[in-house]
């Protein structure tokens, strides 16, 4: 087995191409996150064709089936180790065994390995795949708790967390064949970027140095560039309230393991999963939901063309004739029916709670109205929403946008807001952010904290209550365009020999379309964002990339936020 990621093509990231058999009439055994990992990229059915009759949990109980072998995909953990020495220590359960580690497997583990059951073992191989490609320019180390480990005070495991961090994003540079530039943001509050960003740049250059099918050693780095990003660079992001499809449903709607629950007409309920073999959900998760209802009929008549289910005579499909264009379009049907439901179900959450929050939070992010009048007073903006019923939750993250806006607050305003939102006992939401390097205090030791200029976007068209921008898309568009400071945002070591952003390409590529095979043409930026990644930076990444046609973007962390999920991060940091 050799997986290879093949970046760019039909799904990015997510698609994977078999590039050797399996080994025929065999069983596949996979730990969690290789689970997670193939589950993301592949059907049970791709398996089957490959040769694999049965897939097993690792680390459950397994009926032996010695004239069968088996093909263990695991990562180099202790725990997968014992459990694989386990099924051949004393009575072997399978014929022979086929080993593939996600990525580098220490000697100590190896040696274990190859002291107790070396005679049963007929191929070894670090594949370098340790990342989880969630989306087509998404991807996670699929790490919840590294948020813990890295901004615990005095955190016991905070630089093996980093390592492990490291040794995941080097397999995704190898597995996208880049040797990349290594950067990160100067002056930040804390050093773990720089850390992070000094522990990938070496793990690349030994990578590469041992690698003997990589030409990368010789020719030196490629046309790419790797962003650290520290999360204090944007605390607003992940807690305002933002109205685009896909990030909408996951802060308002409870959607677990991308399963979404909806209701038929009978009443009964069903789950839908929310992933990009659902080219509806592809085609409106980055969307605006004032747009969203009304973009439907237009993406019906589009997806059934593609897939020639039905042939429009006049080139029209109006909403009285969709219900008819779904009869005869089963499968479609079924999509049509989540997509509705989700989009009823978050106009219904922001209609009775969220808009009224919307404007307050806007304008506290933005430090100016919808007219683009400076905001002078921050607590008159607040002081609405912390005298409406709004949800606790709701009020924490309003207080945390207010003193967002003014870089800290005194310490008695803060007690007032802590007493206002009833949180004396939880006060831990509000005080914690500090251990992210994030101004809550306003005292001299953060009189120093520099927040990211930004860029004048006042005159794009917007809805008033999305006036934000995510810092991270002027980070982007900003390295893209070759405007990164190089004394705000040093190179680990050297350079690219010339980075090839939308400035930088030739004027043949500078007209080619925005296909995956075009992007793959081009350079490629890939952002990391230590301590978690929102779904609306992540929009960013496709937005940016759809923009420079030339430069492909990938963005990826530890784990996916959501603002409560966030907020309860935090929460636990002192606990």
């Amino acid at each position: 087995l050799r997986l290879k990621m093949a970046a760019g093509a039909e799904h990015g990231l997510k698609r994977i191409v078999w590039q050797s058999k399996f080994v025929e009439h065999s069983i596949l055994i996979l730990d969690q996150f290789t689970t997670r990992l193939l589950s993301s990229c592949c059907k049970m059915s791709n398996l089957m064709s490959e040769g694999i009759t049965i897939v097993e949990d690792l680390h459950k109980n397994r009926e032996p089936v010695p004239e069968m072998k088996a093909i263990y995909f695991m990562r180099p953990t202790a725990m997968c180790v014992d459990a694989f020495i386990n099924d051949f220590k004393l009575k072997p359960k399978y014929k022979a065994a086929y080993v593939f580690f996600t990525d580098y497997c220490p000697d100590d583990l190896f040696d274990k390995m190859k002291k107790n059951c070396a005679k049963h073992i007929k191929v070894c191989k670090e594949i370098n795949v340790s990342f989880l490609p969630l989306e087509a320019q998404v991807f996670t180390c699929e790490n919840t708790e590294a948020f813990k480990s890295i901004y615990t005070p005095n955190s016991q495991d905070r630089d093996q967390t980093l390592e492990t961090i490291a040794n995941q994003i080097v397999t995704l540079c190898a597995t996208l064949d880049e040797y990349p530039g290594v950067r990160y943001k100067k002056d930040s509050a804390l050093d773990y970027g720089n850390k992070l960003a000094e522990l990938v740049d070496n793990k690349l250059a030994r990578h590469y140095e041992l690698d003997d099918n990589s030409k990368k050693k010789v020719g030196g780095k490629t046309q790419a560039q790797l962003l650290i990003v520290d999360r204090a660079l944007d605390p607003v992001s992940p807690i305002l309230h933002e109205l685009t499809y896909q990030a909408m449903a996951y802060d308002l709607i409870p959607i677990k393991d991308n399963n979404y629950e909806y209701k038929l007409n009978d009443g009964s309920k069903k789950e839908a999963l929310l992933n990009e073999e659902d080219e509806l959900w592809v085609k409106l998760r980055h969307m605006h939901i004032a747009e969203v209802t009304g973009q439907i009929p237009k993406l019906v008549k589009e997806i059934s063309a593609n897939r020639d289910e039905k042939k429009q005579a006049d080139g029209k499909i109006t909403i009285g004739g969709l219900s008819q264009l779904m009869k005869k379009m089963p499968g479609f049907r079924k999509q049509m029916t989540q997509v509705i439901d989700l989009a009823e179900d978050l106009m219904s959450h922001f209609q009775k709670n969220v808009e009224k929050l919307c404007k307050a939070e806007q304008d506290l992010a933005v430090g100016a109205d919808a007219e683009g009048q400076k905001v002078k007073d921050p607590m008159r903006t607040l002081l609405p929403v912390l005298l409406h019923p709004h949800d606790t939750t709701d009020k924490i993250r309003a207080v945390l946008l207010y003193i967002f806006s003014l870089n800290g607050t005194t310490a008695e305003n803060l007690n007032k807001l802590i007493q206002h939102v009833k949180i004396e006992d939880e006060s831990g939401y509000i005080l914690n952010w500090k251990h992210l390097g994030v101004p809550i205090l306003s005292t001299p030791s953060m009189l120093s904290f520099r927040k990211q200029p930004r860029k004048d976007r006042s005159d794009k068209e917007t809805y008033n209550v999305s006036r934000w921008t995510p810092v991270i898309k002027d980070i982007m568009e900003d390295a893209v365009e070759n405007k990164l400071e190089v004394k705000d945002w040093p190179y680990q070591s050297e350079c690219p020999s010339a980075w090839n952003g939308s400035r930088a390409v030739s004027a043949r590529q500078k007209h080619k379309g925005s296909s995956p095979d075009d992007l793959r043409s081009g350079s490629r930026l890939i952002l990391f964002v230590l301590g978690g990644v929102s779904y609306s930076e992540m929009r960013c990444a496709y937005e940016v990339t759809h923009a420079n046609k030339s430069c492909e973007v990938i963005i990826g962390s530890t784990h996916i936020l959501t603002p409560r999920g966030l907020l309860e991060d935090i929460y636990k940091l002192d606990k």
